[in-house]
């Protein structure tokens, strides 16, 4: 009898150590990862093997220009120089100009020159900046411009040109958009479109930086630098430019819309929808005669 009790007492110890292992371990629920024991490496969920899809520009939507929206109107160089309409014409567009200037020689006397009644046609160069551009065939003075909201900007040329006929210094460069009662017009919607482009700016000069290496992402801080600068050197001498934001606001959605084009999205307006056929009214039910 005295054997068996010390057996019994032996065992005691034992199955103490092995509720303690037990209850050392930790409380697994369904359909967790395995434990594993510290330095032991996790093993990673199961991959679906389809690489995360490149994040899209999130840059606000801008007014795609056309053509329609200076048909007809009479725009001016900086809002107060100068006279010019797009027409449409039986093959196209043409562009009625008249320019003021000033004679060569000292640059002192007033003069104007006149591209004619008739509008000169201008020949379509397509999209290369995301808004339509055009140039205007005239050979006194080439001008290639892009179209703008209510406005168009000449690109072309770089420098003044001269009218040997007429004695004449003219400058067709810069913007050109409605008079000052034009734009105090619409100041309200000047305001609003200028923040909704500059926030379009800013994003896709994030994405191209994001998308460019550590080489080609100073050159595009310096080209967001630089664009600041030369929308100041356009519009600085735009008429009351200060007031309104009239000429910063159109070239900013023209950055836009470039930067738009530099990224692959879309900036060609969208044909407008086809209206639905309505449905034909049912035909009236004949009355049942009374009996």
């Amino acid at each position: 009898m005295r054997q068996k009790r010390h057996l019994s007492a032996g065992l005691v110890p034992l199955a103490l150590l092995l509720t303690a292992a037990a209850a050392a371990q930790p409380l697994q629920l369904p359909g967790a990862q395995p434990f594993a024991a510290p330095g032991t490496p996790q093993a990673l969920p199961p991959s679906s093997g389809v690489p995360a899809a490149p994040r899209e520009p999130a840059m606000p939507a801008i007014k795609a220009p056309t053509e329609q929206d200076i048909l007809g109107k009479a725009l001016r160089r900086n809002g107060n120089h100068g006279s010019a309409t797009l027409t449409k014409t039986a093959t196209g567009y043409g562009l009625k100009l008249d320019l003021d200037g000033f004679q060569p020689p000292n640059l002192s006397e007033p003069c104007a020159v006149s591209f004619g009644e008739a509008p000169v046609p201008v020949t379509p160069l397509g999209r290369p900046a995301g808004v339509p551009r055009y140039r205007l065939e005239a050979s006194i003075c080439p001008i290639v411009f892009d179209v703008l909201d209510g406005a168009f900007l000449v690109v072309e040329p770089r420098e003044p040109c001269v009218v040997e006929a007429a004695q004449c210094r003219i400058d067709p460069r810069g913007l050109w958009g409605a008079d000052l009662a034009g734009v105090a017009a619409q100041a309200k919607a000047i305001e609003k479109a200028r923040g909704t482009a500059e926030r379009a700016v800013r994003e896709g000069y994030r994405t191209l930086t994001a998308r460019a290496n550590a080489v080609d992402q100073r050159g595009v801080a310096r080209e967001q630098a630089g664009f600041s600068g030369e929308r100041e050197m356009t519009c600085r001498d735009y008429q009351r430019e200060a007031q309104y934001g009239f000429c910063t606001a159109r070239l900013t959605e023209a950055r836009a819309a470039e930067l738009r084009a530099r990224l692959g999205l879309d900036t060609a307006p969208k044909p407008a929808a086809k209206p639905k056929p309505r449905p034909p009214k049912p035909a009236p039910m004949p009355l049942t005669p009374t009996e």
